[in-house]
């Protein structure tokens, strides 16, 4: 058995994720479930939380993206980054993959097909999610000396992050991704449209109905 079962019933075959198996109600409704540091965190804080925290410091074009950029966790789980990065170091070391980075790579190609994402993040995404570990350790975690050596010069926002049940983290996690997948599309067409004009005679864009 290769495969789970997710919220909305359909089966997600983990060694040979396909497009159709994704869905927007799985993704907001595990990743609302899913509580970010393993739980160790001061209150329940979710990673839907975290990834709309995200999305909101990217530019707009890259929105979607930086909302989905976690989006693999709702299939293969959330796993701590020292075991993530220790795990991937002990296969190297035998000229091997990680079977979680192999696993988790073909759910996020699987995603990036069903929401037409490129599969590579931009760099914005990846200095947002920065600033959104530091915001959320400073306001989340406990005090201690140690120092995360990913958030070396890295500055936490200077805002507090909101309380929020899972229910109403899924909510506000998956109204987004609605919305920014009807703008994306829109300027997706647009585009379309543009560059056929551009290539053909000149002669205005059917509109739509």
């Amino acid at each position: 058995m290769t495969w789970i079962l997710t919220r909305s019933g359909r089966r997600f075959d983990l060694l040979a994720p396909k497009a159709d198996q994704v869905s927007t109600l799985d993704i907001a409704h595990a990743l609302s479930q899913l509580c970010r540091f393993n739980g160790h965190t001061s209150r329940h804080y979710s990673v839907a939380q975290h990834s709309l925290l995200v999305a909101s410091i990217v530019p707009t074009e890259h929105q979607l993206a930086a909302l989905l950029h976690d989006a693999t966790e709702a299939y293969v789980g959330d796993m701590v980054r020292p075991l993530k990065l220790g795990m991937r170091e002990f296969y190297e070391g035998q000229c091997l993959v990680s079977l979680y980075d192999e696993v988790e790579r073909k759910a996020w190609l699987a995603i990036c097909e069903h929401f037409h994402l490129e599969p590579d993040l931009p760099a914005c995404v990846h200095e947002a999610d920065m600033i959104a570990l530091a915001t959320e350790r400073a306001q989340l975690m406990p005090e201690h000396a140690g120092e995360w050596e990913c958030l070396a010069g890295v500055t936490p926002l200077n805002k507090p992050l909101e309380n929020w049940t899972p229910s109403r983290a899924f909510l506000h996690y998956h109204n987004r991704l609605l919305e920014l997948m009807q703008s994306t599309h829109r300027a997706r067409a647009r585009s379309t449209w543009e560059r056929v004009d551009a290539e053909h005679t000149g002669a205005a864009a059917p509109q739509c109905m």
